[in-house]
């Protein structure tokens, strides 16, 4: 029996913007497929068609983007780490789309 792939939505810290969803569905993309992000709710969330055994890389993914999923309890130090990471993956992601309307 194959790996089962299902729909599936996680909450996810420090996306603000279209720049974070940007750099979100670019840079995951090879590794996960199209991922969806929703900006219209707090905690922001992400939904894609992920088998149960990626959720795990999946996590570590967001993670080293700067955007831990909701559940993640991380120390002060991760957490601005994180928060700091987010934010220099937003400016990319906001280039990014800039520069493609050039």
């Amino acid at each position: 029996m194959g790996i089962k792939m299902k729909k599936q939505t996680f909450q996810v810290q420090n996306i603000k913007c279209g720049g974070c969803a940007n750099t979100l569905m670019t840079k995951l993309n090879d590794a996960f497929g199209t991922i969806e992000v929703n900006l219209e709710v707090m905690p922001r969330e992400i939904t894609l068609k992920i088998a149960d055994e990626e959720v795990p890389a999946l996590r570590e993914a967001l993670k080293s983007l700067g955007y831990p999923m909701a559940d993640e309890m991380l120390g002060f130090v991760e957490n601005k780490t994180a928060q700091a990471k987010s934010f220099v993956s937003c400016a990319v992601g906001k280039f990014e789309v800039a520069k493609e309307k050039i």
